[in-house]
């Protein structure tokens, strides 16, 4: 037992070189957490690839600029298209060459599991950090993802149990917004700092990060904060926008709601919901801040019908929110498409507006918290340094 664990110390002394991939700034900061990991186990490792601030700060060599590969919607791809695909060919013919200790691709799955599936291919060892969602939809695309990787690194504990399912190695690290999220809510500051009222009710209004889904949810959302104005006239809104033009749609929605005493905000959500007694909020990665912050939540989304008709037959969770997921039960309410009416909303978000909501769902809320708060960073190095003395 000594013996190996000195023949692992030696190795890990020996130079080495890591080469790592993200493409966008949430795979920076998971980036740039993970090199001062592998770097506490590889004192003497070099890391290259491609980065933004955070890694490059942490010692990362880029290759090229990663706000070249953070590309959205449908036409900006194709216009990018042949300037990504070049950036991809250099990569695999870089590693391919002089190949790494490890590839670590980081989320963005469209751009990094191709590589991956190159670099595993030619045998040097390749690890994706941060599932795609094939848990929850189009599940066939595991296939995919077990020719491209060595090892999958998650976020959530139910994404481990999928990937075992399916034989693909994996190790759940925790999830880093638990660990930047304080267990316990500041609720009376965060309101301070906004300038909100501290002794009347609050509810945080989360339509969307997309126009879209602003369109389709942030007018339905401000039906039911009407109805709930009209019940309690002390009730007051906080209504974060994700950007500029996010903020443009919202004030023009709000123009028809003149007497609605409603806070609009740029950017700051995680302040606005530690702000609040209850969030009203469309499903993504909004419920498990809303969770991580102790709130009483209730969870919606529509998507246009033929949309909706399209996707609905490859959804194979039986929640659409990560709290419910985590838990394994209903513990918010979720209601989506058709059942998404104002009346049903107004009814939910009446009752998460309750204290008793609060008092029943903290405590749960606070285990799931303790569940993924974990050295993520240093739980990913020990996974990828088993994978790399095998």
């Amino acid at each position: 037992m000594d013996a190996q664990y000195d023949h692992a110390s030696v190795a890990n002394d020996l130079p080495c070189v890591f080469a790592l991939l993200a493409g966008e700034a949430s795979g920076d900061t998971l980036g740039a957490d993970l090199i001062r990991a592998l770097r506490r186990r590889f004192p003497n490792a070099q890391f290259e690839g491609i980065g933004g601030p955070k890694m490059i700060a942490e010692g990362l060599v880029s290759h090229h600029e990663m706000d070249r590969l953070s590309v959205m919607g449908f036409v900006e791809p194709l216009k990018r298209l042949p300037e990504l695909l070049g950036i991809r060919r250099d990569i695999i013919k870089r590693y391919t060459s002089k190949p790494p200790r490890a590839f670590i691709g980081i989320d963005s799955p469209d751009f990094n599991l191709g590589i991956e599936k190159a670099l595993h291919a030619k045998g040097i060892k390749t690890v994706h950090y941060v599932s795609p969602s094939v848990w929850a939809w189009r599940q066939g695309r595991i296939k995919k993802i077990k020719r491209c990787v060595d090892l999958m690194l998650t976020l959530l504990p139910f994404e481990e149990a999928f990937y075992r399912q399916h034989q693909v190695p994996v190790a759940f690290v925790g999830h880093p917004l638990a660990g930047q999220i304080a267990q316990c809510p500041a609720t009376l500051e965060a309101r301070e700092t906004l300038g909100l009222d501290t002794g009347r009710p609050l509810l945080a209004i989360m339509p969307g990060s997309r126009g879209g889904e602003v369109e389709l949810m942030g007018g339905l959302f401000l039906q039911v904060a009407r109805r709930l104005f009209a019940l309690d006239s002390t009730l007051q809104f906080v209504i974060p926008a994700a950007n500029k033009a996010r903020h443009e749609q919202l004030v023009t929605l709000l123009t028809d709601y003149p007497d609605l005493p409603a806070v609009l905000i740029e950017q700051q959500s995680l302040l606005a919901m530690e702000a609040a007694d209850a969030v009203l909020l469309t499903s993504g990665t909004t419920a498990l801040e809303a969770m991580l912050l102790k709130k009483p939540m209730v969870v919606s989304y529509r998507l246009g019908d033929w949309t909706y008709k399209l996707v609905k037959p490859f959804i194979k969770t039986p929640y659409a929110s990560i709290p419910n997921l985590l838990a394994g039960e209903m513990l918010v309410p979720e209601l989506i498409q058709q059942d998404a009416s104002v009346e049903n909303l107004f009814q939910a978000t009446l009752a998460a507006l309750a204290p008793e909501a609060r008092d029943r769902l903290a405590p749960r809320f606070d285990e799931l918290h303790s569940q993924l708060k974990l050295a993520s960073g240093d739980r990913a190095a020990e996974a990828i340094d088993r994978l790399i003395q095998a």
